[in-house]
């Protein structure tokens, strides 16, 4: 009887051996660090995918980098404003009328080559405002006088 308990316990230990976890390694990028409790530890990052792309799977599909617009306030100028619409696009907004300003872009404020975009700009009577498709890097808009 001591022999069969013997038996049966050492058959449970077999069986009860500890399990394999495993977490795919991915790479999102951005800070990081790691987690740990008892004998489970944990290492990644949280952010924004790498730019590129797109990487598709399925119904789904990711381009990655990031939306880099920067609306630049001008002294006395009416105010811009930029935000992300449903469609994946971005507006630049500034009040409506606003006789004397034109709007300019550029892509780098270390130079002096502001020009008019090419997005047609609307007006709703509140608002005038162009529609932004995704930009590949940054992107920089101000309101400058006529």
């Amino acid at each position: 009887m001591k022999r069969l308990l013997l038996s049966f316990g050492l058959l449970l230990t077999i069986s009860a051996s500890a399990q394999t976890y495993s977490i795919d390694w991915f790479k999102i990028a951005g800070g990081g660090g790691t987690s740990t409790n008892g004998q489970y530890s944990l290492s990644g990052t949280i952010g924004q995918h790498d730019a590129g792309g797109p990487l598709t799977g399925g119904n789904y599909s990711l381009t990655g980098g990031f939306w880099a617009l920067y609306a630049l306030q001008t002294a006395n100028a009416p105010t811009l404003r930029i935000f992300l619409t449903t469609t994946n696009t971005a507006v630049v907004a500034w009040p409506s009328p606003s006789t004397g300003w034109k709007l300019q872009q550029d892509l780098y404020l270390s130079t002096t080559t502001w020009t008019t975009p090419t997005e047609t700009v609307n007006d709703n009577g509140t608002e005038k405002f162009i529609v932004v498709k995704l930009p590949a890097g940054n992107r920089f808009y101000r309101l400058t006088t006529l």
